[in-house]
């Protein structure tokens, strides 16, 4: 029966089919009995294989449009230019949490909820501390695999810390690792902060959308445990809510001092670290929600 081949690709047939016939080498009429030409043969191979070749055009073009489209979309690409910008932000807020943080924690809460006395905390058994860096870890890595390296990484050292058989590496992470691995980072943003990528309005932007963000997160925090002394028995510090932020531990200290400002007897810095802790947490989860969704 007739192939059907189209326009365009008829020349790429011409070929295969003349290609088709060298390979052949016999002439017409020596074929065996009930065997097909070696021209109908070489034109159905041509076929075929000018099929296969539209194809890995057709699947070519489609790379190509995805390629053009992610450079068309730099949030897709990424923006490593913006990388030191990012990161002196970043830092900065962790810098300017005493100074952002208490004048919004004094306007949404009175001095009676400032003065508000946390009870002790219950002991927590050594199988406690082992066992939340593996189930947490275990959890993040089934429903956000994207964010398990940066939480693994925090459970690692909590781990090391807790179990109390490594104490050599605890202390080696504590101290000097921590301390070469500040410098470098110290290193790689500074190489990236060069004048004419630093100083622009984007990072201006980033900086102000930053200290948005930080500020809504604080406000949260406070608001949310205004919300939960409603429902709760036992009233809770609003002042440790806006410790839920990923700034550790400088959050729980300025809520700390801000309690003791109001009471002086009311010590906040091991209730404020619950939360603060939290907030580390939730910060890689939501950036590895970012990045598995968009890219």
């Amino acid at each position: 029966h007739a192939v059907r081949v189209p326009h365009r690709l008829r020349p790429v047939l011409r070929r295969r089919v003349r290609l088709g016939d060298r390979r052949a080498g016999a002439p017409p009429g020596d074929e065996g009995p009930g065997a097909a030409p070696p021209a109908a043969a070489g034109a159905a191979r041509g076929a075929r294989e000018a099929r296969a070749h539209a194809r890995a055009l057709r699947q070519g073009g489609r790379r190509a449009a995805r390629a053009r489209a992610l450079r068309a979309r730099p949030g897709r690409a990424g923006a490593p230019e913006l990388l030191g910008a990012i990161a002196v932000a970043a830092y900065s807020y962790m810098a300017l949490v005493p100074l952002i943080q208490p004048p919004i924690m004094r306007a949404l809460t009175s001095q009676d909820e400032r003065e508000i006395a946390m009870t002790q905390l219950r002991d927590v058994s050594i199988t406690e501390k082992i066992l939340f860096p593996l189930v947490l870890l275990i959890l993040v890595a089934l429903v956000v695999p994207s964010a398990a390296p940066l939480l693994g990484m925090f459970c690692f050292g909590n781990l090391m810390k807790e179990c109390g058989v490594v104490d050599r590496l605890s202390d080696t992470a504590q101290n000097s690792l921590i301390n070469i691995v500040t410098i470098l980072l110290g290193l790689s943003v500074g190489s990236k902060l060069g004048a004419d990528q630093f100083l622009v309005s984007s990072t201006l932007g980033i900086l102000a959308l930053g200290m948005v963000a930080f500020s809504i997160g604080t406000a949260a925090g406070v608001l949310m445990a205004k919300l939960m002394n409603v429902f709760s028995k036992q009233k809770i510090n609003p002042l440790i809510g806006a410790a839920g932020v990923s700034a550790v531990p400088m959050a729980a200290r300025v809520a700390n001092k801000v309690g003791l400002e109001a009471n002086p007897n009311n010590f906040l810095l091991m209730h404020a670290m619950g939360p603060n802790v939290a907030g580390v947490i939730g910060s890689a989860v939501a950036a590895g929600i970012l990045i598995q969704f968009a890219g």
